[in-house]
């Protein structure tokens, strides 16, 4: 995985354009299926037709064919739900992707490593204790994006031997420190004054998009595409990364100071998301990989990818959770656990899972 990019011709470029022009448009599909369904069907017209009535520039201009209550369902509750769905899967995917190459590992995950569990922290303070309420609307993201970092830094931290990163005290870390940082969790839940609080926070700590409003969609939509353009702006310098850092400084990549950078971006994506879906694994584990399997390990490529794949992953998840038990609802955080657990041992069963190469 490590071996340099051959250079592209224009086959390859259009090779790949088809690629994300398809991904784009089975991400269409996918969230119009997701808002069709439900307790109550609406065909796909009126589906387009109430968002397109809502659009700035169109309002009076689609003939209404629809009821209040089918304008309700689907513009004020699932869309918003749907499309937050796409945005926590598309930046789930694409900091996976980051952490991966910052630890030179294909086990590497915001989840696994701790990360989540962190921002679960933060996020718990503000959502039971009130903590940070002098930052207003902004105090949920800001805890869980310290909380994040603080996991983030100590996993890496304790992962470095002789300023090599080890798979085995990786994820020995990563598990000591999503423990450490689950019990502190549920530490504060249990001293939570509120029963009613208690059970929201729970629900929310096994990941949930049902609070989903459009309210909440600006800045997790900011934050990803800003974190995504930033990591392909330093494709070059992610692609380095997978070679080693003799390689990586040998390409010209200041090693200290892009894994600092690479650390506060992959916080504030995992705190931004965690904030607003609650603690969603596996997703940044499965999607990485299973691209780079398909395309190579270019990042140019694996990152808007990803981004889509990962979109319509989350939307499917979601679509699952609500309907497998209808009319009650599993957590979204079980679905992608049913499915990454299976995934994350089959990839500790593989010969070798670092890029490198060999075994650790």
């Amino acid at each position: 995985m490590g071996s340099r990019t051959p250079r592209e011709g224009p086959h390859h470029r259009v090779w790949f354009a088809g690629i994300l022009v398809l991904l784009a448009a089975m991400l269409l599909v996918s969230i119009t299926a997701a808002v069709m369904l439900g307790p109550v069907a609406i065909d796909p017209g009126t589906v387009w037709k109430i968002a397109l009535s809502n659009l700035p520039g169109f309002a009076g201009k689609v003939d209404q064919t629809w009821s209040q209550g089918q304008s309700h369902i689907i513009w004020d509750i699932r869309f918003p739900r749907v499309l937050l769905g796409a945005v926590v899967g598309a930046g789930l995917s694409v900091a996976g992707v980051a952490a991966q190459a910052l630890m030179r590992n294909s086990l590497a995950d915001p989840y696994i490593l701790g990360v989540s569990s962190g921002a679960s922290v933060g996020a718990t303070l503000v959502i039971l204790l009130g903590a940070f309420s002098y930052f207003g609307q902004y105090a949920l993201s800001l805890a869980a994006f310290m909380g994040a970092l603080v996991a983030m830094g100590l996993v890496f931290l304790l992962a470095r031997v002789a300023g090599r990163i080890s798979t085995t005290r990786l994820l020995l870390s990563g598990i000591a420190i999503s423990m450490m940082m689950s019990a502190a969790t549920n530490f504060i839940v249990t001293m939570a004054p509120r029963e009613e609080g208690i059970r929201t926070a729970m629900y929310w700590m096994m990941g949930s998009l049902a609070g989903a409003k459009w309210s909440y969609m600006t800045f997790p939509v900011l934050i990803v595409l800003a974190g995504t353009l930033l990591f392909l702006l330093q494709y070059r310098s992610l692609n380095a990364l997978l070679m080693g850092d003799d390689t990586a400084v040998t390409l010209g990549v200041n090693i200290q100071h892009f894994r600092i950078v690479l650390i506060l971006t992959l916080a504030l994506l995992t705190g931004t998301l965690v904030s607003i879906s609650g603690s969603i694994g596996f997703v940044g584990l499965m999607i990485p990989h299973i691209v780079r399997l398909l395309i190579g390990s270019d990042h140019r490529r694996v990152l808007p990818v990803s981004l889509f794949l990962g979109a319509i992953f989350i939307v499917w998840a979601d679509v699952l959770a609500r309907m497998a038990l209808a009319p009650e609802e599993l957590p979204i955080g079980i679905v992608t656990a049913l499915c990454g657990g299976p995934f994350f041992i089959w990839l500790l069963r593989r010969s070798s899972y670092s890029f490198g190469g060999g075994q650790e």
